[in-house]
């Protein structure tokens, strides 16, 4: 089992260090450019092209079954849930093959209306309880995987 971590503007990013550190799991950070991390042979910075979707691709091609990926990328999510990944978003909600679809519609349906003006802004900053909901569902579908195994 490894964790991915779509890295670029993920507010988790120490929370997944500590959950993994506990466990001894691999974490690959990826990003389109070099991001700090700890020196931790457990954990490796892998940087992807420039390219657009560069690090969601790179990702992608390498997650299996019984792997972790924390991404807030509908599509990656989406990519990701059919190889058998286990994705987390950043706030603690799970992407599954049950959500999956309504979560790309959704994606859809926002895109369009912030194009046409009728939304604005982003998410909403993280909290203690978003950040305690994550790592909760983190420490849950790791005992899951391991329970597995």
């Amino acid at each position: 089992m490894n964790i991915y971590i779509d890295a670029d503007g993920c507010a988790v990013k120490n929370e997944i260090y500590k959950v993994a550190g506990r466990y001894k799991i691999k974490v690959f950070v990826v990003a389109n450019k070099y991001l700090n991390i700890p020196i931790d042979p457990f954990i490796e910075m892998c940087v992807a092209s420039s390219g657009f979707d560069a690090a969601d691709d790179w990702i992608a091609d390498r997650v299996v079954a019984h792997d972790i990926v924390v991404t807030s990328d509908i599509l990656l999510a989406e990519r990701c849930v059919k190889k058998k990944a286990r994705v987390l978003g950043a706030t603690g909600h799970e992407f599954t093959e049950d959500n999956i679809g309504s979560a790309v519609a959704n994606r859809e349906l926002m895109q369009n209306l912030r194009y046409m003006g009728e939304v604005r802004g982003g998410p909403a900053p993280m909290d203690k309880k978003s950040r305690s909901q994550f790592l909760s569902k983190l420490d849950q579908i790791i005992q899951s995987i391991l329970n597995k195994k």
